[in-house]
């Protein structure tokens, strides 16, 4: 069969790049060959999904150059290429438009930031849903179909990257049923704070308990686990591959609104979602394994998350790493 190449820009956030799942998988589904171009932690993140990422440039002259690689290696595939709408625009920022249109590439995306004119064919975006079914209803927009969204990401790991996860669960003597807590929160939301202010206290809390709570810090927050954070396992350089593997095995993931909350829930992980400003409607986890907590406009108590984390341990229980590799699908 005739390749069908589909350049693809990705968000630059890990969320949204895991948000973005079904609707990239709903274009595969229609015999479109994906050429996705995202941050440099994006091949990692989606390397259980076997598709083709490229790493962004950052100077504008080397990304539309990047692009036009991929236009002529694609025009050189499929002699109909240039004949129809060739790319996909997940981020509504004019700069992602105005890429693809000096690369030649045909796209479709949203109709924001005054871009009609760059675009092939621009959308209108409806506000107030979620982040997942805006990606979604693009792609189907684009293919000119209507469809519901699954229910969960179900986002695939390789073997040898869940087989990396379970061997750094094992060096550092990890045992079965560990919480992950993820207390970083990058950015605002409207201009606010996302990061529980208590969360340090809610860890200490749970080792008090009795729990064995372990973090996967990003570049630059090793030492707040290590001096805020005192008696939490800490597991430094982790990968996005490898962390998707880890998050598949905890018993539940605490978390504030971060990509690795994203990530976990994706992977089916059990995940308690700590929120304050950020709308839950909009951007909470996607999947059947999440819960959340918000008392908007104030914080909730240590107390309450604790009891909720508690009831979520009970509720089910996570498999063990041999009888767990099973659910991990192969790239």
């Amino acid at each position: 069969m005739t390749p069908r190449p589909l350049i693809v820009r990705l968000r630059n956030w890990v969320g949204d790049v895991v948000l973005g799942v079904p609707a990239l998988r709903q274009l595969q589904s229609h015999g479109y060959e994906l050429q996705l171009v995202g941050e440099r932690w994006a091949a990692p993140l989606l390397a259980g999904e076997a598709w083709s990422v490229h790493a962004r440039p950052k100077p504008l002259k080397e990304r539309v150059a990047q692009l036009r690689r991929l236009h002529d290696d694609a025009v050189a595939r499929d002699a109909g290429f240039d004949r129809r709408e060739n790319g996909l625009v997940l981020p509504t920022s004019f700069s992602s438009a105005l890429e693809m249109r000096l690369a030649g590439l045909k796209a479709v995306g949203y109709r924001q930031e005054a871009r009609g004119l760059l675009l092939a064919r621009s959308e209108p975006l409806r506000y107030g849903g979620h982040a997942l079914t805006s990606y979604w209803e693009l792609a189907c927009r684009f293919l000119r179909t209507s469809a519901a969204p699954p229910p969960a990401i179900d986002l695939a790991t390789r073997p040898s990257d869940q087989q990396r996860a379970d061997e750094v669960l094992a060096r550092a003597q990890v045992r079965p049923g560990f919480i992950v807590i993820c207390p970083f929160a990058g950015g605002l939301f409207e201009d606010q704070q996302k990061t529980w202010p208590a969360f340090a206290q809610f860890s200490h809390a749970l080792l008090r308990c009795g729990h064995e709570v372990v973090a996967c810090p990003g570049p630059g927050e090793d030492q707040i686990i290590t001096t805020q954070f005192p008696g939490v396992k800490l597991l430094a350089g982790v990968d996005l591959a490898a962390y998707g593997g880890l998050l598949r095995r905890a018993a539940l993931v605490v978390s504030n609104d971060t990509g690795p909350a994203h990530l976990a829930a994706a992977v089916g992980a059990p995940v308690l979602s700590v929120l304050g400003p950020t709308k839950p409607e909009q951007w909470a986890p996607w999947g059947p394994t999440v819960q959340i907590v918000r008392r908007w406009p104030e914080w909730p108590a240590v107390d309450e998350v604790i009891e909720r984390a508690q009831a979520q341990l009970a509720a089910g229980e996570r498999p063990l790493p041999e009888a767990a590799a099973a659910d991990s699908r192969a790239g």
